[in-house]
């Protein structure tokens, strides 16, 4: 019997290695985090029973990454009401994590306070098989990743380097599958919590459509199209 050739580009190994993807499991991973100026050790069962986001980020000590390790958090009291975990992850070691949390914000670190859970990815190991490692670099994309308490992935996003992400994005969207797997109805564009809902059927659909456009524009529209007003009106004003 013929062996197979081995290919081993890197290229198409970066591309045969990203398993994640929305409706499957989660890739499993394990390593060390620090958390509150210690080292443990999780994994993805760690944080079975809970929602997860894992927030993939380029390096430690450069730019955009603390304002973004910051921003999550500072909104975690946010994110364990809705019973979600959140964890930093980029190819760093624990020892830079743990430097970068005893560095003060006003010099770029995250402060010695800091509650967010960073894990060290050091092998890329974690990176490669959740897609988002560059792999000349050796280092991550802006990856963000919503996992079910089942392990299961929901939702990806992947930014380029120059752009951080939304919290308040993320947590739409954990509310938002929180609604549909509680209620079995989905959520239009832009869809907060309180908004109307769509029942998955014909029937259901049009109820929706009828409701929303006898009035003007659907909930997540009309309050795109009141920012987009008051960001204007505010745009003059600083202008005249």
């Amino acid at each position: 019997m013929a062996r197979r050739a081995v290919v081993r580009d890197p290229l198409f190994l970066s591309h045969c290695t990203m398993v994640a993807i929305v409706q499957k499991p989660a890739p499993p991973f394990s390593g060390q985090v620090v958390e509150g100026g210690e080292f443990k050790d999780v994994s993805l069962s760690t944080y079975f029973g809970r929602w997860l986001v894992l927030v993939f980020y380029p390096a430690d000590f450069t730019f955009v990454c603390p304002s973004e390790i910051w921003a999550f958090n500072d909104a975690l009291d946010k994110f364990h009401a809705l019973n979600t975990a959140v964890v930093g992850v980029s190819t760093d070691t624990k020892y830079s994590h743990y430097a970068w949390t005893q560095m003060p914000r006003k010099e770029g670190g995250l402060g010695s306070d800091l509650a967010l859970p960073l894990l060290a990815d050091p092998s890329h190991k974690i990176s490669r098989e959740y897609g988002v490692l560059i792999e000349e670099e050796g280092i991550a994309l802006r990856g963000l990743f919503i996992i079910s308490p089942s392990g299961v992935l929901r939702q990806i996003t992947v930014n380029d380097l120059p752009v951080g992400r939304s919290v308040d994005e993320t947590l739409r969207l954990i509310e938002a599958f929180q609604f549909t797997d509680e209620n079995g109805e989905v959520c239009p564009a832009g869809w907060r919590k309180g908004d109307k809902t769509i029942k998955d059927t014909p029937k259901g659909s049009l109820e929706y459509f009828n409701s929303v456009n006898s009035n003007g524009a659907p909930n997540g529209l009309k309050r795109a199209a009141g920012a987009d007003a008051n960001g204007h009106a505010e745009k003059k004003t600083r202008t005249s």
